[in-house]
């Protein structure tokens, strides 16, 4: 965690603030905590899945096909109902009108050769990468994987934690706007590592998703042999309901779009799912040994999801009006600089509150899905803050670490429910059962409490059920009496 000497940021030359044009918002806590306030409430409500973010063409979409303007939640419970009474006719229109892919039910699964070809045209420096991605992947998920435990409550009285892994999940990979194959190591690695045989993957059919090399490349050489080439709300539905030709699953993961976040928290309770998540999200918590260049970086590299929310907090005065420089300089020379200037505007701010204490406060407030600690005491500042999907610390530490290679899955809590979710990761592919062993001994030791409870609860079959044992010990060797 190497910080720049202080001659460093002193020395380096500033055009004039005037010479910025990124709207981004500027707030001076300090001196305005209501208005620092107010934008991040206006934010947090933008970017929730009840905050609606649908570009102007997926708007258009929906009245082109469904001949009316339709709120997102609305659409996707047509969709869901269409797939879940009508099978697999349903999701082949809905890919065709929404995806404009014309797909037959032999079209959907991507086949054995397709896999096996893409994997032998992949450049070998790519498959060594996602060698390397995977070892760091399995270790850590390996490492935390929750174990049996069996404990002797005395005589008679053995109590067992039992987990068994799911028989079958889906994963949803993102693939409107670009290609993830970062998405598919998160999701299958960490399920792979609990032990789950049946992996189903849906992907979108476009360019970046279905039908992408590099793509399809990673699935071969993570021995994924089950993907179909559907995506947002209807994907889901397959998953959730079972079609023909899909089996349902026990649990749907990975990221997506505000109608896949949707239909995941629809389903849920015909099948598990990981997390309702939203748009990317950062805070980048810096003092005076943070660099402006690596800052600007780090928020820019949420913002390019498009949409991303992208918080700098800091007490050092003057801080922000430079990282806002940084920004305005990077943008200019990135792809994708004109998507994450956007986010910046929309959904960033530059934030001044007082002191340390402030900073933790208000970003304990947010709960973000991604926190970044540049400071000079990364790891005390941590100790105090508790609510934030993936904590990076240092001014080494980008997220983009643990976007790709670190080893904790980047599927994470979004929209402030890191107040209390969690990311994901082998163990959320575990099922718990307790296994509870009783003699006579041991039921006699337990018999006064629950009875006693029993008649307090009015359940007289419950406390009838241990007295009929113990009025009743057979003699060892022979049946119980009648």
């Amino acid at each position: 965690m190497s910080a720049p000497a202080p001659s460093d940021l002193r020395d380096r030359p500033y055009p004039p603030p005037g010479a910025t044009t990124l709207a981004m918002p500027l707030i001076d806590a300090t001196r305005d905590p209501q208005t620092a306030a107010d934008t991040l409430k206006a934010l947090r409500a933008k970017l929730s899945p009840q905050g609606d973010v649908v570009s102007p063409r997926g708007r258009a979409l929906t009245r082109e096909v469904f001949g009316e303007a339709l709120a997102p939640r609305e659409v996707v419970q047509r969709i869901l109902e269409q797939v879940r009474t009508r099978g697999c006719e349903a999701l082949l229109e809905f890919t065709r009108k929404l995806d404009h892919a014309d797909l037959t039910p032999d079209t959907l699964r991507v086949s054995a050769d397709e896999l096996a070809q893409a994997h032998r045209a992949a450049a070998p420096e790519y498959l060594d990468t996602i060698r390397r991605v995977r070892g760091h992947l399995e270790a850590f998920q390996t490492a935390i994987l929750h174990q049996d435990i069996t404990v002797q409550r005395g005589p008679g009285h053995r109590l067992t934690q039992r987990y068994r892994p799911l028989k079958r999940v889906g994963v949803c990979v993102p693939g409107g706007a670009a290609a993830y194959p970062s998405s598919l190591m998160m999701t299958v690695i960490p399920a792979r590592a609990a032990g789950v045989e049946q992996i189903a993957v849906v992907v979108p059919p476009t360019a970046f998703g279905g039908y992408n090399a590099n793509l399809l490349a990673a699935c071969h050489e993570l021995g994924v042999t089950e993907i179909y080439r559907i995506g947002g709300a209807q994907a889901v539905a397959a998953l959730a309901y079972g079609v023909e030709g899909i089996a349902p699953v026990d649990k749907i993961v990975g990221p997506g779009n505000l109608f896949v976040a949707l239909a995941k928290q629809a389903v849920y309770g015909v099948v598990d799912i990981d997390s309702i998540a939203g748009p990317s999200e950062v805070v980048v918590l810096a003092d005076e040994t943070a660099r402006p260049d690596y800052l600007a970086a780090d928020l820019i590299s949420q913002a390019e999801h498009a949409p991303g929310s992208s918080l700098l907090i800091t007490w050092v005065e003057g801080l922000a009006e430079q990282v806002l420089i940084h920004l305005e300089r990077q943008l200019a020379g990135l792809e994708r600089g004109d998507l994450a200037r956007e986010s910046l505007e929309q959904f960033g701010a530059l934030i001044r509150v007082a002191n340390r204490d402030e900073a933790i406060a208000l970003t304990n407030q947010i709960a973000p899905e991604h926190l970044h600690i540049s400071t000079n005491q990364p790891a005390e500042d941590a100790e105090r803050l508790h609510a934030a999907g993936a904590i990076f610390l240092g001014h080494d530490a980008p997220v983009a670490a643990g976007d790709y290679a670190a080893g904790p899955s980047h599927v994470l809590p979004t929209g402030g429910t890191p107040r209390w979710a969690s990311g994901l990761c082998s163990n959320d592919f575990l099922k718990r059962t307790s296994l509870i062993e009783i003699d006579h001994d041991g039921l006699a030791a337990l018999a006064p409490d629950i009875t006693r409870l029993a008649d307090i609860e009015g359940l007289p079959g419950h406390k009838l059920s241990v007295t009929i044992r113990l009025d009743s010990r057979p003699t060892p060797g022979q049946p119980g009496q009648s």
